[in-house]
């Protein structure tokens, strides 16, 4: 039975058949029949019609045919999605119909390209391509190739994009002469992999990718690579092992005769900084580093403005504001605490946390918000320590649920943990001064987070805070201990009253205590790092979220100040602000974001990057 999703051989004969090499202009037909029907005189090379030979009656010309499939503006003209061979077997439908049968066709290709065609299974048929040299079969459903179904012919072997997990099926009857092996963007998965890149299997290969798969092993894979005595060009980039510091330094002194290394030229100075690094293999630390820094918050909404004057009772409002972003947690680190922890971790498989409310409850919003922050942020060398929450929030379903409760933008992906910088009160510029240096050993679950990105918001903390009411009991005894000093001595009243107004001037600030904060989510957005595993070092951009001031608050932020600072009057400034109401221009929501993946320069500075590390948990 035929796999689900079809065969090559099926997808090269509905591919032939869409070229419609049978109908009109092609083949043969009304439109040229009496040039090829055979005479019983004329052996089968005369069937070629000769120059001289008349056009009869109601048929075209071999020329005004080929007109047809070679005029950009002729409606069978089909030439921005034909390759060359395409268009050389059209013209050859109209000047020798006769020549296309199958033998033709297995003899004519030499290139085959199947690409997005839902293909799953390379089938025997292929083995009929007696000169196939290029088979590219990219972006289609094949899990395994049974390689005794290549040609043995075959220079070019392309399989990108579809679903292999292992090289060990190419491997049973490889082809012998295959120059180049394309497997990027494909499942390969395991440690073993590295014996089926050896000279064994494909001993003339001079070009090998093998990108964005899931290869952990550097120094297994570069030892089996050294046995491709011609392999020049080798693609490595996109797998969890191009994420160590190390990676291409010691990948360049591995394999001496390498030209090319993920489409970047292997120069002489590389290999002369690089020179002895693939000795110290076993010093180096299978761990990847990145440094996320926090820059400047701009175009923020002084939202104190538009509150109105707190009364003697209060309410005191305080607002501040902070950045945060998610990252993967690295599960193989254990003990490695991060300082600017702002929740737990979100893993699929935990239930629901205890901590948050049930639907329906009066307060379910307010504890929601509460719980997403409680307690204060202290300052740690890194960036600021925040406190974390009462326990994990669940898997993407558990998320959903909670949506319609609570902002999903404060809520970190499952896998990730969040990271906050520390709370600054408003100003222009809010400068936020956060790094933070992320060291991971787990670099599946990495390569995984840095292909899905980042999610950065700037969020605006409001806290409520009331005077504290002394006791009523205390009230009370005070009043009776005061009538009882009236009637025993009333002759010192006055002196009395004059030392509870001094007693009142020199009384402390009364006590206050906070409302639960209220958070509220100025602006998020996602930052893509791709680009580390393209080979980037250093992914550097400011997210734009748009104008959230206007210019009435712009007016009322500079009155205030203006008020504080004492130096413009109310009558100076009002005129001043209507002259440039009319250019005013507020400035976007913006915040600078770095993530800057380490790489080492020289085989020197590898050796004292590991040096300077921490020893490993015994």
């Amino acid at each position: 039975m035929e796999a689900p999703g079809g065969t090559v051989s099926r997808a090269v004969r509905e591919h032939l058949r869409q070229l419609c090499l049978r109908e009109f202009p092609c083949g043969l037909g009304s439109w040229n029949k009496s040039r090829f029907l055979p005479r019983t005189s004329r052996p089968w090379r005369e069937l070629i019609p000769r120059e001289e030979e008349a056009v009869g009656a109601g048929e075209e010309t071999e020329e005004a045919l080929l007109g047809l499939v070679r005029s950009p503006h002729s409606p069978w003209a089909r030439l921005e999605e034909l390759s060359k061979e395409d268009c050389f077997l059209r013209e050859l439908a109209i000047q020798n119909p006769l020549m296309l049968n199958d033998s033709f066709f297995y003899s004519y290709f030499r290139s085959l390209r199947v690409v997005d065609k839902e293909v799953s299974l390379v089938d025997r048929d292929l083995l009929k391509f007696m000169n196939l040299e290029e088979l590219i079969l990219s972006a289609n459903r094949i899990k395994e190739v049974d390689a005794a179904n290549l040609p043995p012919t075959l220079k070019v072997l392309e399989l990108y994009g579809n679903a292999i997990t292992s090289m060990e099926c190419l491997c049973t009857h490889p082809p012998p002469g295959l120059q180049h092996l394309g497997l990027g963007h494909n499942k390969l998965l395991g440690p073993l992999e590295s014996q089926y890149v050896t000279s064994k299997h494909w001993p003339s290969l001079v070009s090998l990718d093998l990108g964005f798969n899931n290869l952990m092993d550097l120094q297994s894979m570069l030892a089996s690579l050294c046995s491709l005595r011609q392999l020049r060009l080798l693609v490595l980039q996109g797998n969890p092992l191009a994420l160590v510091p190390y990676y291409r330094g010691f990948t360049i002194d591995s394999l001496a005769s390498l030209c090319v290394l993920d489409d970047i030229t292997v120069s002489p100075n590389e290999k002369h900084q690089f020179r002895g690094l693939s000795l110290s293999g076993d010093l180096l630390a299978c761990e990847a580093q990145l440094v996320v820094t926090i820059g400047n918050v701009t175009g923020v909404l002084d939202t104190s403005v538009l509150d109105p004057e707190p009364g003697p009772e209060g309410p005191f409002i305080t607002y501040s504001y902070y950045v945060t972003y998610d990252f993967v947690e690295d599960e193989a680190g254990e003990g490695n605490e991060y300082g600017g922890v702002l929740a737990q971790i979100v893993k699929p498989s935990e239930a629901l946390p205890e901590w948050l409310p049930a639907e329906g409850s009066e307060d379910a919003e307010e504890s929601l918000e509460s719980s997403v922050e409680s307690g204060e942020l202290e300052e740690s060398a890194a960036s600021g320590a925040s406190a974390a929450l009462p326990g994990s929030l669940d898997s993407a379903e558990a998320l959903a649920t909670l949506r319609p409760r609570i902002d999903p933008r404060l809520c970190p992906s499952p896998g990730t943990v969040l990271f906050s910088t520390v709370h600054k009160p408003w100003a222009d510029i809010i400068t936020c001064n956060y790094e933070m240096q992320h060291i991971l050993k787990d670099l599946v679950p990495l390569k995984a987070f840095l292909l899905a990105g980042t999610t950065v918001t700037i969020v605006e903390e409001k806290i409520l805070s009331w005077p504290v009411q002394p006791p009523a009991v205390e009230s009370n005894l005070t009043a009776r201990k005061g009538k009882a000093d009236k009637d025993k001595k009333g002759k010192k009243e006055k002196e009395k009253g004059k030392e509870e107004k001094e007693k009142k001037k020199k009384e402390p600030l009364r006590e206050l205590r906070q409302d639960p904060p209220v958070l509220q989510v100025l602006g998020h957005g996602l930052v893509a790092l791709e680009p580390l595993l393209m080979g980037e070092p250093l992914v550097s951009t400011v997210c734009n979220f748009g104008v959230v001031r206007t210019l009435e608050s712009d007016k009322l932020t500079s009155a205030r100040d203006a008020k504080n600072k004492k130096t413009v009057k109310k009558g100076k400034q009002q005129p001043e602000a209507a002259a440039d109401e009319d250019d005013h221009q507020p400035a976007p929501l913006t915040v600078q974001v770095q993530v800057q993946l380490s790489q080492c320069r020289s085989a020197e500075e590898a050796l004292q990057a590991f040096a300077a590390s921490p020893p490993p948990d015994p």
